[in-house]
């Protein structure tokens, strides 16, 4: 499992020129099964993605492909973590 943390550059106010690309990439992460939840990072730091199902390398891959990111409208940093412990309603994620 993954934390995508994308944390606005200095190029941030560049993002409305890309955001319906951006949302483009994230209907495709929910789409192929892979990203579980997005967000902000508040105050105004920029989004997160919570995703399962690929490897590092793939995930990578399709991070670098977010316009945001190829733009520098955002940093993208990859945090892996391997689940413990959850609450029942989660319990899919240790399958």
């Amino acid at each position: 499992m993954f934390i995508v943390l994308l944390r606005f550059s200095e190029d941030k106010t560049r993002a409305s020129e890309f955001m319906e690309g951006h949302n483009q990439w994230i209907r495709k992460g929910f789409e192929d099964c892979v990203f579980l939840m997005i967000g902000s990072l508040q105050p105004g730091l920029g989004g997160s993605v919570i995703a399962h199902g690929e490897s590092r390398q793939a995930l990578e891959k399709r991070v670098n492909q977010d316009p945001f990111v190829t733009e520098n409208i955002v940093r993208a940093e990859i945090l892996e973590f391997e689940p413990k412990k959850a609450d029942e309603r989660l319990s899919f994620l240790f399958d």
